[in-house]
């Protein structure tokens, strides 16, 4: 079956305020994570692997980073026209407004719409760390002959109520949405769960153009709570695509089903980092037949002089010498010192870990050092400084220079 034209547009501007200090000179894509990649890095292999080629990514805030790590390491072919990653920024052809929500973002970008004449708009967020094959969610939406289609993640339904809920029917076409509802209705078929929105959309081109001019009128600037409500009152024909049911070549079956993750605090990021190790991890990064692409980097291999690693990952460059680490992520370019002890910690790039300091379930953000025989984290009898205690017990040490690197 020969596929229609399809453009990918993707939200890269988050502030990511509960990511805070991580996101204090970056945006949330842009926050490294595990030993190689940043959180943008997930979407766009899922897009890249399911061989969809173009592809705007919209950023605002503390964009910088991002957009260095785009360019230096999304370069599709500079021989076809309709391969490219490309970032862009408020253009505010409307007025002197920044992009208000995330219908608002693409309605002031309604240009590139028509210019490339898509038949379908892929509209996804950049925030979540997941592997997806987005062409079976297109598939359903051509055989549903849907005007909208919207991923939804099975909950449990006494966890609902957190979440916006999909009411639908067999086969998925949806009835109602309802905002964080006191009393979820449960998915078709599985009365102990519901549907939640993961934010992801499929769009017919003119679907999104009615919704769009729609919502703007009305000066209501968000996909989830104005657009898809408003198609749905319309009479458009609107669908839930049920994420559980995407499959990926891979994926051992030792691994979460449906492994989706929305990395928006501390704590689940840290917990997200602990669930790609160990030998049966939730989610296995390593999949060559899924591969989640990496940031390129031209650092040495790593060099370990000695001491004790335990079932942690560890990135080129680094220097550890003596030292321990346990269930830790390192990423590329750290230098460890002798006597250190890292455990349950997540270190991000060229941070430099003096002589005898020890760390407990604690992030470092790129391009910190850390002094001698300092004790920081959970156990520490008094706390370290220059760290952001988390309310979930993590601290995280923010970075304090190379503000264009991070």
């Amino acid at each position: 079956m020969a596929y229609p034209r399809i453009l990918a547009m993707i939200m890269a501007g988050g502030r990511g305020e509960r990511l805070f200090p991580l996101t204090f000179e970056r945006s949330k894509p842009a926050v490294p994570f595990g030993g190689r990649y940043r959180i943008v890095d997930f979407v766009l292999s899922n897009l890249i692997n399911s061989q969809i080629f173009s592809i705007y990514l919209l950023v605002q805030y503390k964009s910088q980073s991002l957009i260095e790590h785009i360019r230096e390491n999304w370069g599709l072919s500079a021989v076809m026209s309709n391969h490219f990653v490309t970032v862009v920024p408020p253009q505010m052809r409307y007025g002197p407004d920044w992009f208000q929500g995330t219908a608002n973002a693409v309605f002031q970008n309604m240009n590139l719409i028509r210019q490339h004449r898509p038949e379908l708009v892929i509209v996804f967020g950049a925030d979540h760390i997941y592997r997806m094959d987005i062409r079976q969610m297109i598939d359903f939406h051509l055989r549903s002959n849907a005007d909208v289609t919207v991923a939804a993640m099975p909950v449990p339904i006494g966890n609902a109520s957190a979440f916006g809920i999909i009411d639908a029917e067999d086969g998925g076409r949806i009835r109602d949405f309802i905002e964080k509802p006191e009393n979820p209705p449960p998915m078709p078929g599985d009365p102990e769960r519901a549907y939640c929105s993961m934010g992801n959309y499929i769009f017919n081109t003119d679907a999104l153009i009615r919704g769009l001019i729609q919502s703007e009128r009305r000066k209501e600037y968000d996909f989830g709570k104005h657009v898809i409500p408003n198609l749905l009152k319309e009479g458009e024909r609107l669908f839930a695509y049920d994420f559980s049911t995407n499959r990926i070549a891979g994926v051992g079956s030792f691994e979460e089903p449906g492994y989706w993750r929305d990395v928006g605090t501390i704590k689940s990021f840290w917990d997200a980092h602990q669930d790609m190790l160990g030998d049966r991890p939730l989610f296995e990064i390593d999949n060559e037949l899924w591969p989640i692409r990496p940031s390129r980097n031209e650092l040495p291999a790593t060099k370990i002089m000695g001491g004790e690693i335990t079932n942690s990952i560890i990135a080129e460059g680094a220097f550890i010498n003596k030292s321990k680490i346990v269930n830790s992520v390192i990423r590329k370019g750290v230098v460890i010192e002798d006597g250190v002890e890292v455990r349950d910690s997540i270190i991000m790039d060229h941070v430099v870990l003096r002589k005898g300091c020890s760390l407990n379930k604690v992030i470092v953000d790129a391009y910190n050092v850390i002094e001698e025989d300092v004790h920081i984290g959970y156990d520490s009898s008094k706390p370290y400084w220059r760290a952001h205690l988390d309310p979930s017990g993590i601290s995280v040490i923010a970075s304090e220079k190379q503000t264009s690197r991070l």
